[in-house]
C-alpha cells in the first residue's frame, strides 16, 4: 500500500478539522461532557482484551520486551543475547518475520469469545513497540505488509460484529515515543537510520527529569503528536470501533489538546455511524464525564457514580503471550466480575496468543469456565445496575490499579448486589459449605435511599437452576437455604423479588 505523502497528511489533518467543525461536539471539555455512555456498553459488563503482536515471538519476561531487551543487565537483554545473538546483528525488528500467525482464524476466536460470554471484544491495534495490527496508508510497519501479512483488526471486526458482539480497539502508541530509547545507548539496530521509521523517535530519558513518567518534561513534537491523531483516526475511519481505549502516557500534558481533537473527531464520526460509543482512559487523562474510567489490574472498594471499567488479564505476569505463564482461576475472575458489575463497573479480560495465532489452551478453559458460569447467572450480570449499597461482607478491596492480586479470598458473608426490572439481584461470592444464606441488607431496615428491594420479599430463586428457595424474613436479614448437597467452586447469585 503507498504510505501517505507529508501533503497528503496536511489534507487530513484538515479533514479531520472539518468533521469537527460540522459538530455536535466541539473539541472542547465544555462540549465534550455532553456525550455520555452508551447503554449498550453499561450493559454488557464483560468484553475481551486481546495483547497479540510481534513481542509473542520471543515470548519471554511480558510484552515489555521490546524495550527491556533494550536495558543493559536486565534479563531480557541477556536473553536476547544469548539466545539471537548481539543486537546491532539481530534488533527487534526480526521477529516480525517470525510473526507469521499461519493458524489465526478469527471466526474461531470469535466463537470462543461467544462461549465465555463476552460482549465486546477490543484487539491492541497498535502497541509501544509501534507494530500495526491492521491496513495502514501511514506506515508499512503493519501486520498487512508484514509479518502474518494479513488485517488481524479487519478480520476480528467482521467476525465479531457477526456473532453480535461490540467490536472495540486499543491504541498504545503514546508510548512509542519513548519506549525504544534504552537502544541508542549502546550499539543496536535502533541506532540504524535505515529502521528509523519503525524505532523512532526513540526518545532517549537522560535523567529523573525527562524521565516517560515526568508528564510535563520530556513532551513529545508536534509532528508526533499529529502522527499519533492520524494513526488513531485512520483506526476510527477504517474500523469504526465502538470503544477506544488507551494506555496511560497520553497523561503527559502536549497531549492535551490532541485528546480534545480525538475525542470530538470520534465522538462526531460515531454520530455519523449512529451508534454509542466511548473512549477509555486511566487516572486522569480525561475529563470525568467525557470518557470512561479505567483501572489497569485493580479495582475500587465502592459504588463509582459514573460507569467506570477494570481492564486486567488471565495472566498475573504478562499481558501477551509467554512461555511461563502464571494464570488466575476462572472462579478468582468470576469473582472481581461481580464486584465490578455491583459498584457500577465492566470488566475488560485479556488473553495473549501465541504467535502462529493459536490461544494457549489454558487460557481457552478459563474462558469457557467463566462462559459457562455466565450461561446459568448472567440474569444477574447483562442490564443490570449497581443498588444502593453495593454489597456486604468481611473482605475489603484493595482500590488502585495493579492490586488484582492483593486481596484475601472471598467468603460466603461477602455478597454482592445488582438490580434489574424491580429485582434485586445478591451473589455469594463464595458459596457455604452448610448452605445457609443471611443476607444483612435486606432485614427489617432496609439500606437508606433504596428505591428497589423496600418492601416485602416475594420470592427467592437460585438461579444456576432455576431453583425456588425457601426463605424467612428476619430482623436481622433475609435467611434462605441453598439446596441440600448444593456446592460450587464459583459465586452463587439468587434472584429475590419483592412486592413493591
Amino acid at each position: 500500500m503507498k504510505i501517505m505523502n507529508q501533503e497528503a497528511r496536511m489534507e487530513k489533518l484538515a479533514s479531520i478539522d472539518n468533521i469537527i467543525s460540522k459538530g455536535p461536539f466541539a473539541a472542547s471539555w465544555d462540549s465534550l461532557e455532553s456525550v455520555g455512555i452508551p447503554t449498550w456498553y453499561e450493559d454488557a459488563k464483560f468484553g475481551i482484551f486481546i495483547h497479540w503482536g510481534v513481542y509473542c515471538v520471543p515470548a519471554f519476561g511480558n510484552e515489555w520486551y521490546p524495550r527491556n531487551m533494550h536495558i543493559q543487565g536486565s534479563a531480557e537483554f541477556n536473553h536476547h543475547v544469548k539466545t539471537y545473538g548481539p543486537h546491532s546483528q539481530f534488533g527487534y525488528k526480526d521477529f516480525i518475520p517470525q510473526f507469521k500467525a499461519e493458524k489465526f482464524d478469527a471466526a474461531e476466536w470469535a466463537e470462543l469469545f461467544v462461549e465465555a460470554g463476552a460482549r465486546f471484544v477490543m484487539p491492541v491495534a497498535e502497541h509501544h513497540d509501534g507494530f500495526q495490527m491492521y491496513r495502514s496508508e501511514l506506515s508499512k510497519w503493519n501486520s498487512v505488509e508484514m509479518g502474518p501479512e494479513r488485517d488481524v483488526v479487519g478480520e476480528l471486526k467482521t467476525a465479531v460484529e457477526a456473532r453480535d458482539m461490540m467490536l472495540c480497539a486499543s491504541s498504545h502508541r503514546a508510548e512509542h515515543f519513548w519506549f525504544m530509547g534504552e537502544g541508542r545507548t549502546f550499539d543496536s539496530d535502533v541506532k540504524d537510520p535505515a529502521y528509523a521509521d519503525f524505532y523512532g523517535p526513540a526518545h532517549g530519558s537522560p535523567g529523573p527529569e525527562h524521565h516517560w513518567d515526568n508528564y510535563i518534561a520530556n513532551p513529545p513534537d508536534q509532528a508526533y503528536l499529529e502522527d499519533w491523531l492520524l494513526r488513531t483516526c485512520e483506526i476510527i475511519d477504517n474500523y469504526q470501533p465502538k470503544v477506544l481505549w488507551f494506555d496511560w502516557w497520553i497523561m503527559n500534558l502536549a497531549f492535551k489538546p490532541y485528546l480534545k481533537k480525538l475525542a470530538a473527531y470520534y465522538y462526531n464520526r460515531a454520530a455519523e455511524w449512529g451508534v454509542g460509543v466511548a473512549i477509555n482512559y486511566k487516572y486522569d487523562a480525561f475529563p470525568v464525564q467525557t470518557a470512561v474510567f479505567d483501572v489497569e489490574r485493580g479495582q475500587l472498594a465502592g459504588t463509582r457514580s459514573l460507569f467506570w471499567q477494570t481492564d486486567t488479564a488471565v495472566q498475573k505476569n504478562s499481558w501477551g503471550y509467554t512461555e511461563n505463564q502464571d494464570y488466575k482461576t476462572a472462579t478468582d475472575i468470576v469473582g472481581d466480575l461481580v464486584d465490578i458489575v455491583s459498584k457500577n463497573g465492566a470488566l475488560l479480560l485479556n488473553i495473549g496468543p501465541k504467535s502462529d495465532g493459536t490461544i494457549p489452551e489454558p487460557e481457552k478453559a478459563i474462558l469457557r469456565d467463566i462462559g459457562g458460569w455466565l450461561a446459568r447467572n448472567g440474569e444477574a450480570i447483562y442490564g443490570t445496575r449497581s443498588w444502593v449499597v453495593f454489597g456486604e461482607g468481611p473482605t475489603k478491596i484493595a482500590e488502585g490499579a495493579f492490586t488484582d492480586t492483593h486481596r484475601s479470598a472471598f467468603t460466603p458473608q461477602d455478597i454482592r448486589f445488582t438490580e434489574k426490572d424491580r429485582v434485586i439481584f445478591a451473589t455469594l461470592l463464595k458459596c457455604p459449605e452448610d448452605g445457609h444464606v443471611l443476607i444483612t441488607s435486606l432485614g427489617a431496615k432496609r439500606p437508606a435511599g433504596a428505591k428497589v428491594g423496600t418492601g416485602r420479599v416475594t420470592g427467592v430463586t437460585l438461579l444456576d437452576g432455576s431453583v425456588p428457595l425457601l426463605f424467612d424474613e428476619t430482623e436481622i436479614g433475609l435467611k434462605t437455604d441453598l439446596p441440600s448437597g448444593y456446592a460450587s467452586d464459583y459465586a452463587v447469585s439468587l434472584k429475590i423479588t419483592f412486592a413493591d
